[in-house]
């Protein structure tokens, strides 16, 4: 009896044993948490590219009967003065802003300034109706050397580490415009200058791919409306010596318009990571 009582005991523990072993044999570990790209953040970048744009500039004055013009000479000369310049060049900067991410959503406030190189002249005469062969010339320039935009951002995630977007704000630059009016008639001259700082409107698109480290390149499209600034003068001067036609006002204009394409690279501060299994 004590034998069978010792064999069955063997049994049951070797058994348990193998039940055992087989347990730990099929024991597995969790899998890894992986880490997912969150936009949530500060970052600081550059960028580079280029603009091209126009300028609409005019020139204009008024008739006046105790004036120094012609009643025919006022059209022409407005006429005359209705130029146009096309300005292209290289710009680039720097940018810094802040996101926030919410589910596939990104939004965000950016802000930036660049060296802008926007820069033209147009010239052109005719003959005074009344009085041929003399005649006038007016001569016109604009630059605007730097531009700075502040613009809200909204887009999606196509993926977690690739956002596209769209964006839009207040375009700000100092454009700078300068007119001269003469003639052949009897010496006639007349000048102005504008110099305002423009805050006008831009809005573009584009897209930001994130890699590792916080870093990210993107690639940005921008439309620039720096709207019309404008002058008057009452500066016309005639003959030797020289004699003052203050009726005859002069108003001149700059209406300023751009387009930008450019890269850049961003550096994001910190932000939450977000694990995913």
């Amino acid at each position: 009896m004590k034998k069978f009582l010792l064999v069955a005991a063997s049994l049951v523990l070797g058994t348990a044993s193998v039940q055992a072993a087989d347990l730990a044999a099929h024991y597995t570990k969790s899998p890894a948490m992986a880490p997912v790209y969150n936009w949530t953040g500060f970052y600081v970048g550059g960028n580079v590219g280029g603009q091209w744009g126009s300028a609409d500039l005019t020139t204009s004055t008024v008739y006046s009967p105790a004036g120094y013009f012609a009643a025919s000479s006022v059209p022409a000369v407005n006429a005359v003065g209705a130029q146009g310049v096309n300005s292209s060049s290289v710009t680039g900067g720097f940018t810094a802003g802040y996101n926030w991410q919410i589910n596939q959503a990104v939004l965000g406030l950016e802000g930036d300034i660049n060296y802008f190189g926007f820069k033209g002249s147009a010239s052109g005469s005719a003959l005074y109706p009344c009085c041929a062969p003399t005649g006038f010339t007016v001569n016109s320039s604009v630059s605007a050397d730097w531009l700075a935009t502040i613009r809200g951002r909204i887009g999606f995630l196509a993926a977690p580490t690739w956002l596209i977007y769209a964006t839009g704000g207040a375009a700000i630059a100092e454009v700078k415009g300068n007119f001269n009016f003469t003639d052949t008639f009897a010496a006639a001259t007349e000048s102005a200058a504008i110099r305002d700082t423009r805050i006008g409107w831009t809005a573009g698109v584009g897209t930001e791919y994130a890699f590792g480290g916080g870093w990210s390149l993107k690639a940005e499209y921008l439309y620039v409306d720096l709207g019309r600034a404008s002058v008057t003068s009452t500066n016309l001067a005639a003959f030797v010596p020289a004699t003052g036609f203050p009726t005859n006002v002069f108003t001149h204009s700059v209406d300023l318009k751009s387009n930008i394409v450019r890269v850049g690279v961003n550096y994001k501060f910190g932000g939450p990571v977000v694990a995913r299994y």
